[in-house]
């Protein structure tokens, strides 16, 4: 109910301004070419930064964090975008205030912490859950050592995640090439 009344102030805000800025111009001609403006131009922000994040985005939602800066960087944009469509001329507001870099920071520590505490809250979920089915000698969680460490892990990086860095291991490979000698052109 609180969000049905926030969205239906906010419309008529929306509605209020309209006609203001409409009389303030001369004309409502302006303001709809200004919503035809920045619909294409939100249609254009999504088009340019939503390539390619899905997979990223999917593990958003299980939980898991990303340090992809290409996910970090581009949400706040999309977001942008997405106001720009949405007619209105102080969402249009709020659209180019999020396209401002710092606060694009903002916003991206936020989710960030976010994300943070919600992975936080399903490995202690997940902790409980193997603790209570009673696995390992004396009921304890065979994995707690684990979690523990990876907990510490990620307390120590502060969430964020360095992303040029590979885990691996090489291997030297000696390709197994055919020399081509004269007498083979000249067949």
């Amino acid at each position: 109910m609180k969000l049905f009344l926030i969205v239906l102030a906010g419309l008529i805000l929306e509605v209020f301004v309209w006609i203001g800025v409409g009389d303030l111009v001369g004309s409502m001609w302006y303001v709809f070419f200004w919503f035809v403006a920045a619909f294409l131009m939100g249609m254009n922000l999504i088009r340019k930064y939503s390539a390619g994040l899905m997979p990223q985005m999917q593990q958003m939602q299980m939980g898991q964090m990303s340090g992809d800066p290409a996910l970090t960087g581009n949400l706040p944009k999309i977001l942008a975008g997405f106001f720009l469509l949405i007619p209105g001329l102080i969402t249009d507001v709020l659209a180019v205030l999020i396209l401002i870099p710092a606060v694009q920071n903002v916003f991206k520590n936020a989710m960030m912490k976010t994300m943070a505490k919600r992975q936080q809250a399903m490995m202690e979920k997940m902790m409980g859950d193997m603790n209570g089915m009673g696995g390992g000698a004396q009921g304890q969680n065979p994995f707690a050592d684990i979690m523990r460490q990876m907990q510490d892990m990620q307390q120590q990086q502060g969430g964020r995640h360095d992303s040029s860095v590979i885990d691996g291991e090489a291997r030297e490979v000696t390709p197994d090439a055919k020399k081509i000698e004269m007498k083979d052109l000249n067949k």
